[in-house]
């Protein structure tokens, strides 16, 4: 797992045909707040769910993950890391902060 900024986050994406954008905040917090356009919703406060979702993942992918401010999403790149999957991306200060484009599912 490496900890990235916006900037960082941006740069990386932009040149990553590899790139998966993961959210893995509460239905509720998407709901409300909107989510990163293509990223992809697993909740790691629904175990079983997210374990099933990540165990299905490609390892050869590069995973940025974001939640609200930054916890959720460094542990969910540990568990990823600890899964096999080596290429993870927390984004630091979370959704919180986010200043890019937003949309609402």
């Amino acid at each position: 797992m490496k900890d990235i900024n916006q900037e960082e986050w941006r740069k990386l994406i932009a040149n990553d045909e590899n790139a998966i954008i993961l959210d893995v905040r509460t239905k509720e917090e998407v709901t409300e707040e909107g989510i990163i356009p293509g990223a992809l919703h697993y909740d790691i406060y629904e175990p079983e769910t997210f374990m099933n979702a990540v165990n299905g993942m490609d390892a050869s992918k590069n995973y940025y993950v974001y939640c609200r401010a930054g916890g959720r999403s460094a542990q969910a790149c540990q568990i990823m890391n600890q899964l096999g999957l080596p290429n993870t991306y927390n984004l630091l200060g979370g959704f919180m902060e986010w200043e890019g484009e937003t949309t609402h599912i």
